[in-house]
């Protein structure tokens, strides 16, 4: 317990330097102004309390002694008083606004890194976590960051260097009296940092559990139409209650060792109040230890000042602490490493002819080669697994010859997805190699291998916008009549004619009111529009039904027409054109050939084609 204890002080320590760091590099004049205004405005209120001494021995006291008083130089004291606690005020105010700016601006840089660094991060890690989590690290996460940049760092420095100034100006008032004020706080000691151990704890799991929530929310909506198929509402309530449970019990336990700090610490500074006033009176009644009722004034104003940032520490203590747990979050997401490319071969496409690509081979004496891209795919007995020791893919060889037709048939699990995630390098194979027109796919950059691949997924997926910009998200610099002539050529014209706007008809990111089936058509859309040299159809016309799908056939197959293409089929009739049907099962394949040579096989595809085997 203790060793895991001491764990947790050590991260959050590293947490905080880092942070302060990242702080520091935002903005060092703007930090440097703030803590200059920081010292400033916690220096006058001492000044100011100080001063209280001098005003009553030296000023009003003499004014009651004397028979015809002179009340200019008291008046002259109170401007003085008055020039002091405008400054601090200034200075206070100065400090908090450039604080709430610099917050603005780390919160700006947080943001766009990680949104960068999630878009390099590779496939698998968004396979492993929950994007609910993701996005509370995103959203939560970084606004109890801000929060604590902007209010608790600012308040907590205050509140240090007020208790600094304090104490050196109770010991040059009364050491004795000082002495006794830490006396009675010493006792108060062990009760405030068993609470802050306890909160910090609490507050550590109240964000983990907001992760959690936050995951099965989005888990739950995703998948919403399932729950109420199923009609599995009051299990999903019954989970989200027990989500809901624990968040509650953490955040109650958080906040109820948090918020009881300030009340023990302010009833603590009264009591304080009351012992120092009986104290100070005593001693300036006895002669061995005199004090003048101006240092008890200033003492007495001092002892509330002692007290209130010590309570103050206590509490902002706890809202860094929990920030520093949303922190540590955002760094782990920042320090997850990125996909790594060592690939040197970029690819390059001429402006002046459609479809007229190269690649741009390095050579050992400095020269660049020239590779024409021809699309010629080739696995060479590839195995690879996710854990390791647990192969998911056995020896696959495929020799994708440019411009063929490849058809990967097999049930779910078999292997389909996975083999377009190797060509695509969302995961690196285990054993064997991928080449691409004679190159190792691994010697070429991800973003040039990506750029030179079209893929259409099952599930589709589009973008907050116009009808027209979610077909040119394919390619972007292309025109309008490119575009029209994708959408005709996929079938997507007819229904986007019926649209209110037509083209210009503005779509939300889940389709709005379009149908599964018109939302693959829009995707295959894109997918034509980019014209690269190398296409996946992963169950592409899954969707859609057989009407639509004999009416998109024919512009299927002019778009594969002259270029490599990977079909994932979960139909049999879309893939009885292929030049090479390879069936899989449990990650190998057991058969290959054209639709003719596996059915005169008689065997798994033969079943599947005729009825006597179903694909699940």
């Amino acid at each position: 317990m203790v060793q895991r204890q001491r764990l947790a002080a050590g991260k959050r320590k590293t947490t905080l330097l880092r942070l302060l760091k990242l702080v520091l590099n935002t903005s060092p004049l703007m930090l440097v102004i703030s803590a200059i205004g920081v010292i400033v405005s916690a220096a006058t209120g001492v000044v100011g309390s100080l001063f209280i001494e001098r005003l009553i021995n030296d000023y009003i006291t003499p004014l009651l002694k004397a028979k015809q008083p002179n009340f200019q130089p008291l008046f002259q004291a109170i401007i003085f008083m008055l020039i002091v606690y405008l400054v601090g005020a200034g200075a206070n105010y100065l400090f908090n606004v450039l604080m709430s700016i610099l917050a603005q601006k780390v919160q700006l840089q947080v943001r766009r890194e990680m949104f960068v660094h999630m878009g390099r991060l590779p496939i698998a890690y968004f396979d492993q976590n929950e994007y609910g989590d993701i996005m509370s690290r995103y959203t939560n996460d970084i606004d109890t960051l801000m929060q604590m940049i902007s209010q608790s760092i600012p308040q907590f420095c205050f509140s240090t260097l007020s208790l600094a100034f304090v104490i050196s100006a109770m010991f040059s008032v009364s050491w004795e009296l000082t002495l006794f004020s830490f006396l009675i706080f010493g006792l108060s000691y062990w009760v405030v940092r068993l609470l802050t151990k306890k909160s910090s704890y609490f507050f550590t799991i109240q964000q983990r559990q907001v992760g959690e929530i936050n995951g099965y929310n989005e888990e739950i909506l995703n998948g919403l139409k399932v729950v109420k198929v199923f009609s599995h509402e009051a299990a999903a309530k019954a989970a989200f209650d027990d989500y809901n449970e624990n968040l509650r019990l953490a955040s109650g336990n958080a906040n109820t060792f948090a918020t009881i700090l300030f009340p023990i610490m302010g009833n603590m500074g009264n009591l304080l109040y009351v012992l120092i006033a009986i104290l100070g009176g005593a001693l300036a009644i006895h002669a061995w230890a005199p004090l003048t009722l101006g240092a008890i004034a200033a003492f007495l104003q001092l002892s509330k000042q002692f007290s209130m940032p010590i309570a103050q520490i206590s509490q902002q203590m706890n809202s860094i602490v929990m920030a520093l747990a949303g922190a540590n979050r955002i760094f782990e997401v920042m320090d997850t490493p990125v996909e790594v490319d060592e690939g040197q071969v970029t690819i390059e496409s001429n402006a002046n002819v459609k479809s007229a690509w190269h690649w741009n081979v390095p050579q050992a004496d400095g020269s660049m080669k020239k590779v024409s891209v021809h699309g010629h795919i080739i696995f060479d007995h590839v195995d690879f697994s996710y854990v390791p020791n647990q192969p998911i893919l056995h020896q696959i060889n495929i020799d994708a010859k440019p411009g063929m037709k490849v058809a990967l048939v097999g049930e779910t699990g078999a292997g389909k997805t996975t083999i377009s995630n190797l060509l695509n390098r969302f995961y690196e194979i285990s054993a064997g190699q991928i080449t691409y027109d004679g190159i190792p796919i691994n010697q070429i950059k991800k973003s040039s291998l990506r750029q030179s691949l079209t893929i259409v997924l099952q599930e589709t997926h589009l973008f907050t916008g116009t009808v027209m910009e979610n077909i040119r998200f394919g390619r972007r610099g292309a025109s309008d009549d490119e575009v029209y002539q994708a959408a005709k050529l996929s079938r997507a014209d007819e229904f986007i004619h019926d649209l209110p706007k037509g083209y210009e008809t503005i779509i939300d990111g889940d389709g709005g009111d379009l149908s599964q089936g018109q939302m693959q058509l829009l995707s295959l859309a894109r997918a034509m529009i980019a014209d690269e040299p190398v296409m996946i159809l992963d169950e592409a016309t899954s969707s859609i039904d057989t009407r639509t799908e004999r009416l998109i056939q024919q512009g299927m197959d002019n778009l594969l027409s002259g270029r490599t293409s990977f079909v994932i089929a979960h139909r049999l009739s879309t893939i009885v054109n292929a030049d090479l049907i390879l069936v899989l099962d449990h990650g190998r394949i057991i058969e290959s050939g054209n639709h003719a040579q596996l059915l005169a096989k008689h065997g798994y595809y033969y079943e599947l084609y005729t009825g006597k085997r179903e694909l699940q």
